[in-house]
C-alpha cells in the first residue's frame, strides 16, 4: 500500500517524430494551464498484470499551480500525501509514520506531479502522447517509479487518470463533483505533522 501511495505523492530517430512529441506535449501542457487550480472526489480501482482487481477506495484529490499537490485516501485505509510547494509529505495514519521528501524526488519517481510542474527540464525527461481525449506519459529514464500514466480530459476538465507502475498493476481513478480552489481551501496544502509519529526524512539535504 505504501508503495503504490507513494508512486501516487508523489513522462525518435525521424525529425517529424520529435516534432510530433514536442506538439503533443506541449498540447497537454496547454490543457494543464486551464486546470491552475482543482478539487474532486476520486474513487480508485487497482488491478494486477492478470487484470485481476485487488483493491478499490474513495477519496478527495486536489491541486494547484505551482507545485501543490493533495490526495487523501479514506477507503479502505487512510493514507495522504501532501506537496506544499517545497516538500512533499506522505502520511499512513495505521503504521503512525511520515515520509518526506524533496519535490524533484517525487517528480522523479512518478509523472504525475507533472501536473503542477512547469519547468522545462523537468519536462523534457518525459515523452507525450495523445490518444483521443487522453494524454499517455512516459518516463524516458528506466529508473522511474511508474511505467506510465494517463490523463483524460473532457474539454478542459481533467476525468481520468490511470497509472501502471513496473510490475504491471494498474491504479484506475476518475474524477467527480470537480470545483476550483477556493482562498480558504488553500490550506489543504499545507501539512501539519501529528504528534507522536516517526518521521522518514529522504529530502537530499536532511541532515541524518
Amino acid at each position: 500500500m505504501r508503495k503504490r501511495v507513494t508512486l501516487l505523492v508523489m513522462a525518435l530517430p525521424l525529425m517529424a517524430s520529435h516534432l510530433a512529441v514536442a506538439d503533443e506535449s506541449s498540447a497537454l501542457r496547454a490543457k494543464l494551464e486551464e486546470v491552475a487550480t482543482l478539487k474532486a472526489n476520486f474513487s480508485q480501482v487497482v488491478t494486477d498484470i492478470n487484470n485481476k482487481e485487488i483493491q478499490k477506495g474513495s477519496g478527495v484529490f486536489a491541486l494547484a499551480y505551482p507545485n501543490q499537490f493533495y490526495w487523501h485516501l479514506t477507503e479502505p485505509d487512510e493514507s495522504l500525501i501532501v506537496a506544499d510547494g517545497t516538500d512533499v509529505w506522505i502520511y499512513n495514519p495505521f503504521a503512525e509514520q511520515v515520509s518526506v521528501m524533496d519535490l524533484n524526488q517525487a517528480i522523479t519517481a512518478s509523472p504525475i506531479a507533472l501536473l503542477v510542474h512547469r519547468d522545462e527540464d523537468t519536462w523534457a525527461k518525459y515523452s507525450v502522447t495523445l490518444k483521443g481525449d487522453c494524454f499517455d506519459i512516459k518516463p524516458k529514464s528506466v529508473d522511474a517509479g511508474v511505467e506510465s500514466v494517463q490523463v483524460c480530459f473532457k474539454d478542459n476538465t481533467l476525468t481520468q487518470m490511470v497509472l501502471e507502475d513496473q510490475q504491471g498493476n494498474v491504479s484506475s481513478f476518475q474524477l467527480s463533483d470537480q470545483t476550483s480552489i477556493t482562498e480558504a481551501e488553500k490550506s489543504l496544502f499545507k501539512f501539519t505533522l501529528p504528534e507522536d509519529v516517526d518521521i522518514d526524512d529522504q529530502r537530499l539535504n536532511a541532515v541524518n
